[in-house]
């Protein structure tokens, strides 16, 4: 029963969590519940790196209820002086006599001192309750705050036989407006959106997010010889939304003429002739940035793949079939020569929005 009723509040506290995704870089998102007598008292989430954390948003909204009630945490509370004061001395503060965490912090600074804080003050701690889906939540934070990496989702759209496009390279609409929808949110939680210079070209992309309220993340061209067009939608809105164009090639008098757009021009390594993919996510991830959205042909996708940058595949399946043995696939490049060779992927996440099918698969392991 009282495992139930743990998952019930945990759950509700993961789904307060999700309100500060891509808000709170390079924070982890974070929900926090407060219970007492089987009647929720108290909500608070995480909104923005430098603010109050959820722990200290759900006792103000809780008041004198605090005291002798349980507290529901997706991820560890704090106990060291960062930005803000320990959330384990507010939580002792309040009167709080019972602990649920889904999972402890890989913060080093944190990393099991904030359970164990508590327990020497006296208070009654929980841990692991849905842990795997709290892991999965704060993928970015977990991988940014142990590798100072970002954490890369590469999304394609297909028709049901795997193409993503035509025979004539028409790609429009290949899924229906419900999944277009959500492609969005995918951009409003990720800081930065990747793509190649052909899907540039081809495409003329913006890159922005288009939902209400919606928080546009930066974009970046791999360009490796600077061949992106002046007037192109993104360098003609790089003044409002943050751009990069990553280059493995320097053009004095193009990279000047970009930067006078606004576009930032980063020249990095090349790897067999295009940009370095890992120097790229290096750079980034000391910029702290901990999620990455790819976005890009056939190409990009094959180059992210083999570099070993990717854990996680959003594959949106459309409800039509192309057929054309010249149609396009989603991954190019060489492949892989035997199945043995090939990217194995873990147990899929399934939803489905209208028509189409949406597969999330994290990579079984990174190469």
């Amino acid at each position: 029963m009282q495992q139930e009723s743990d998952e019930k509040y945990m759950r509700e506290a993961l789904e307060l969590a999700r309100r500060g995704r891509g808000r709170t870089s390079p924070n982890p998102v974070v929900g926090a519940v407060i219970v007492k007598d089987g009647k929720v008292v108290g909500r608070g989430w995480h909104q923005k790196a430098g603010t109050a954390h959820a722990e200290v948003h759900a006792i103000a909204d809780a008041g004198a209820e605090s005291r002798n009630a349980t507290i529901y945490v997706t991820l560890e509370p704090c106990c060291h002086f960062g930005r803000t004061g320990p959330c384990t001395e507010a939580i002792i503060a309040a009167g709080i006599q019972r602990v649920v965490v889904a999972m402890t912090d890989p913060n080093p600074l944190v990393a099991g001192c904030g359970i164990e804080t508590l327990r020497q003050r006296g208070v009654e701690v929980r841990t692991g309750v849905l842990a795997a889906e709290a892991a999965s939540l704060n993928a970015p934070f977990i991988k940014w705050i142990t590798c100072k990496l970002p954490f890369v989702t590469l999304k394609s759209g297909v028709s049901l036989d795997g193409k993503i496009a035509t025979r004539t390279g028409d790609s429009r609409w290949i899924t229906g407006e419900a999944s277009r929808l959500e492609v969005h949110r995918l951009r409003d939680a990720a800081d930065a959106i990747i793509t190649g210079i052909g899907t540039v070209l081809a495409d003329d992309p913006r890159l922005n997010c288009r939902i209400g309220g919606g928080r546009d993340p930066v974009r970046i061209v791999c360009d490796s010889g600077l061949r992106i067009p002046l007037d192109a939608q993104l360098c003609r809105t790089a003044k409002t939304q943050p751009t990069i164009v990553a280059c493995a090639r320097e053009n004095t008098e193009k990279r000047a003429a970009l930067e006078k757009l606004g576009v930032t021009v980063l020249h990095l390594p090349s790897a067999d002739g295009r940009v370095d993919l890992r120097a790229l996510m290096a750079v980034l991830g000391g910029q702290e940035i901990d999620s990455v959205l790819i976005e890009g042909g056939a190409a990009v996708h094959w180059a992210a793949l083999e570099s070993g940058i990717v854990q996680r595949l959003h594959v949106y399946v459309g409800a039509k079939v192309f057929g054309g043995a010249a149609a396009p696939g989603p991954v190019g490049g060489a492949g892989v020569a035997a199945v043995a060779d090939a990217f194995s992927l873990g147990a899929p996440q399934v939803e489905v929005f209208g028509r189409d099918v949406l597969l999330t698969y994290d990579l079984e392991k990174e190469r």
